[in-house]
């Protein structure tokens, strides 16, 4: 499964998408009043995200654990007590969807992405082309935005959209951006209709994986170039969503989406190389990201 997409350290934090990481976890910029619901909802997704990936478990042990964290999750919602196996994540999340009346079928499909997951990017199999890559983001990610849009009380259909872009782009980058970690561990995100495109397939990336001395090929390269093409126009396309949101919120949205496409410009400078290479942010690329992120507020909304 993906780190849950992450710019903590989900780029305000660390401005950074490396999954449930490109979530802005209570910082500074979040309003007091809404850090607690916020940090549910991560420790939420981290919590269902690790079961997923972490440790040495089988496929067949994670979607057990997964439904068992389903099931807490619908009596949580439905106001009755949970199992007493994540009390650290069920007690927060109560109160907030008390609270906040946070919609459990947002948070539902972010389990559901996961069990896909397990299954779905194992020895290669992967994702047939873009639109079914996007459907596992539809609720991998962008689940995470709109669950943020509802505690800020914006809920109209434009905005909704252009958030679902924003997210599904964070998610996209950090697969381009992870190439290097995911392909040993088989995690195959890049589709098969862009791979068939370029004259690949997957048995092809095992060639050239890291610790190996080849090199990846020019039609490897030119495939993720395209698809790096590709989330930095779903990120422009969002991007207009900084505009919608009010103080506090704008801001933040404002570094997520520079932190984002500041990947974007690093993937580009490795020459699209990511097999071999993971790019990330760090301090250095602050007063950059900060720049940007005030000439944003000086554009008009589109």
């Amino acid at each position: 499964m993906r780190r849950v997409p992450s710019t903590t350290t989900h780029p305000v934090l660390a401005a950074t998408p490396t999954h449930y990481e490109n979530f802005p976890v209570a910082s500074w910029l979040c309003p007091p009043r809404l850090r607690p619901p916020v940090a549910a909802i991560y420790a939420f997704a981290r919590t269902a995200d690790d079961i997923a990936d972490e440790g040495d478990a089988s496929p067949a042990q994670r979607l057990e654990e997964l439904r068992a964290f389903r099931a807490d999750l619908a009596a949580t919602a439905s106001g009755t007590a949970p199992s007493n196996r994540w009390p650290e994540v069920f007690g927060p999340l109560a109160h907030a969807i008390r609270g906040f009346a946070l919609p459990e079928n947002l948070l539902a499909d972010l389990l559901s992405a996961f069990m896909q997951d397990i299954e779905k990017t194992r020895d290669g199999a992967g994702y047939a082309d873009r639109t079914e890559l996007l459907d596992y983001c539809r609720r991998s990610a962008n689940p995470v935005g709109r669950l943020l849009l509802h505690l800020y009380g914006v809920d109209d259909a434009s905005s909704l959209a252009q958030s679902d872009a924003v997210c599904s782009a964070l998610q996209l980058i950090n697969f381009w951006q992870d190439l290097s970690v995911d392909l040993p561990r088989g995690r195959f995100y890049l589709p098969h209709e862009d791979r068939r495109a370029h004259g690949l397939s997957a048995s092809d990336f095992h060639t050239f994986r890291p610790l190996r001395p080849t090199a990846p090929p020019p039609n490897a390269i030119a495939l993720v170039a395209s698809l790096v093409a590709w989330a930095r126009t779903l990120m422009r396309e969002g991007a207009p969503l900084v505009h919608r949101l009010p103080g506090r919120a704008g801001w933040e949205l404002r570094f997520v989406v520079q932190g984002g496409s500041r990947i974007l410009d690093k993937i580009e400078a490795l020459a699209c190389d990511t097999f071999s290479t993971r790019p990330t942010i760090g301090k250095a690329d602050a007063p950059l990201l900060a720049w940007r992120a005030l000439r944003m507020r000086r554009q008009s909304p589109a």
